[in-house]
């Protein structure tokens, strides 16, 4: 990519896509155009040089005509409905459906209009329920998914195999690239969609402010605590519920949520004792990714990897022989794949750190850069998901990239960003 060169990210406004705009900002990039459908990417000042256009994804027509008029060069597809175990499990119709249709219009323009190279964004949710760990790419479609997320694993396998497909007929260079748990600025902190750690962050957040109220002098003079809560209902309503809901519906909707105050009908105590719900048993293994280095990351394989690159070793690996490679052009190394009947799988690239935490010890680390003194209660009788899941970042590391921000600084980084955006 040059630094004038068009670059499309698909799904600016989200957590993958405004850190790759951040990244390609900061690297002089300056022919950026993004989407968006109700909320305007936040860059702050370096939203100033970036062109937002209002896109509905779902749109075959208009991401067609989106694509004749704009005529992006290289494309990030970074667009996609995310969400955690419940959402996922709950509006199972409506992962799988929008996945598809986001993916299917973006690839397929990005083929009919030449695009140079796309990046497919996917999710390491597509490796099967009881994989080997840590996943190799390799692990992709060896047995049955995991349940609670499997229309959306589906949909992000489809995408992985139509760039595959599109490259191996028509000798695109479109590449795909599988995060793992990714967070940071810009996350999803709707508890009723979001994934583990952010809903960690802002549920033992209000915690943390509901176990200082002082009830006794709420109703006289007001409580700096509750407005902590009220202001953070305000950014972010739950289930409709906002700051100016009465004291008594606020309670019963942060319970609903697993933000217990178990004792705020009393006036006799100044600290009422806190308890935050956390599904499952706290187990489970996870890795994640601060998402500034994911989208390094990206900005990295971009520039510097092609499809022909990846499945090149495939290819010659072979045990027949190969003429020439001089060619190492998609076409020519199709042609080759077909002379010598050699399957070309697993050309995605898993993005990670390679290491991982239980979700107990996450909920603690938060818990203590926080400074929430109540009880982390985990229901054991709601579901776990995968134990563990850890990506292998081998190839990764063999392309000359490793993450920087480790677990504890990224979350520091995280809070303080949350706060400091309420």
């Amino acid at each position: 990519m040059k630094l004038d060169s068009k670059i499309f990210v698909a799904g600016g406004s989200g957590l993958v896509g405004s850190a790759i705009i951040k990244n390609l900002l900061s690297k002089g990039y300056t022919n950026i155009v993004t989407n968006y459908l109700t909320r305007k990417p936040n860059l702050n000042a370096q939203s100033l040089t970036l062109n937002a256009k209002k896109l509905d994804l779902l749109d075959p027509q208009a991401v067609k005509e989106f694509f004749e008029n704009e005529s992006p060069e290289f494309v990030f597809l970074a667009a996609a409905k995310v969400g955690g175990i419940v959402a996922n499990n709950t509006y199972r119709a409506d992962f799988i459906y929008e996945n598809l249709q986001i993916q299917n219009n973006i690839i397929h323009q990005s083929y009919l209009n030449g695009v140079k190279k796309l990046m497919f964004l996917g999710s390491t949710c597509i490796y099967p329920k009881n994989c080997p760990q840590p996943m190799k790419e390799e692990y992709l479609l060896t047995s049955e998914l995991e349940y609670t997320n499997e229309p959306y694993a589906i949909a992000k396998i489809a995408g992985i195999k139509m760039c595959e497909s599109y490259n191996l007929q028509y000798g695109t260079n479109f590449i795909s690239v599988m995060p793992t748990n990714l967070y940071g600025p810009n996350d999803n902190f709707d508890l009723e969609k979001s994934h583990v750690l952010p809903a960690l962050i802002r549920k033992i957040h209000i915690g943390k402010a509901l176990e200082s109220v002082k009830w006794e002098a709420l109703s006289v003079k007001g409580d700096e605590n509750w407005e902590i809560i009220k202001k953070d209902l305000n950014k972010l309503p739950i289930e409709g519920i906002d700051g100016n809901a009465s004291k008594e519906e606020i309670l019963e909707v942060l319970q609903k949520y697993g933000i217990k105050s178990l004792n705020a009908q009393s006036l006799t105590l100044n600290a009422p004792q806190v308890s935050i719900e956390i599904w499952g048993s706290g187990k489970p293994m996870r890795e994640f990714l601060w998402s500034e280095d994911m989208a390094d990351a990206c900005v990295f394989l971009m520039e510097k990897i092609n499809f022909s690159d990846i499945i090149q070793s495939q290819i010659t690996n072979h045990k027949s022989q190969i003429t020439s490679q001089s060619d190492k052009s998609c076409e020519s190394l199709n042609a080759q794949r077909l002379t010598l009947n050699t399957e070309v799988r697993n050309t995605h690239v898993n993005i990670g750190t390679g290491i991982d935490i239980s979700i107990k010890e996450l909920a603690e680390t938060i818990k203590e850069i926080v400074g929430f003194k109540g009880e982390l209660y985990f229901n054991a009788d709601k579901p776990d998901g995968t134990m563990k899941k850890l990506t292998d970042v081998s190839k990764l590391h063999g392309l000359g990239w490793k993450h920087k921000v480790e677990l504890r600084e990224g979350i520091e980084k995280m809070y303080a960003w949350y706060t400091n955006n309420q």
